[in-house]
């Protein structure tokens, strides 16, 4: 199963090699990963040129924001499965994207979420807050319930089916995506209860 990683990235050099790096340590052998660059004019460039022997394929160009950088991770993408590590964000340890193929080979699901800690931009050892998912069951959204979107891993097929990031939704899309994908067209999920991804 190969999994593709999107990290869409904008002037975020002083963070990007860390989930470069990240991504770069992972176990699991069948990654694919793309960086969509937004023109950045800080060391970023520098940054996707030292890795390239990690990123499988880039882009660098303005853009109408992050889900429209989203879109075109995911148009570029060729794996089996997408997950998206965020420029400011990194796996917490090498392991994760091993136990996401696990998980998703073991469930036949077509998504698969788990947990998240936030932490301190300055010192990523200080958790601020903890987001435990917790089990899914059907309704919860209408209480509230989301799982966090980086943690959101999910087959492409269920992008060709059901479509990608809505851009009239300016800082919601993500929302209204795991709505779609979850509430309306109810795809098999599965919860990997653990923490995987730290967020600064």
């Amino acid at each position: 199963m190969k999994i593709s990683i999107i990290t869409v990235t904008y002037n975020s050099g002083a963070t990007l090699e860390q989930t470069i790096r990240s991504v770069a340590s992972q176990s699991y052998n069948h990654i694919e990963y793309i960086v969509v660059d937004g023109g950045s004019t800080d060391n970023t460039p520098e940054l996707i040129k030292k890795y390239g022997d990690v990123i499988t394929a880039s882009v660098s160009e303005k853009d109408q924001g992050l889900y429209h950088a989203l879109n075109k991770g995911i148009a570029m993408t060729t794996g089996e499965v997408i997950g998206m590590l965020h420029s400011d964000d990194f796996y917490i340890n090498n392991e994760v994207v091993q136990k996401y193929a696990d998980t998703f080979i073991k469930t036949g699901a077509d998504a698969v979420y788990s947990d998240l800690y936030y932490v301190n931009a300055h010192n990523t050892d200080k958790v601020i807050r903890k987001w435990k998912s917790g089990t899914y069951r059907e309704g919860s959204f209408k209480s509230g319930w989301m799982p966090p979107h980086p943690t959101f891993f999910v087959k492409k097929e269920v992008y060709n089916r059901f479509g990608d990031f809505n851009l009239n939704f300016k800082t919601a899309a993500d929302y209204e995506l795991m709505l779609r994908f979850i509430h309306k067209h109810k795809i098999r999920l599965a919860y990997l209860p653990e923490f995987t991804i730290k967020m600064r």
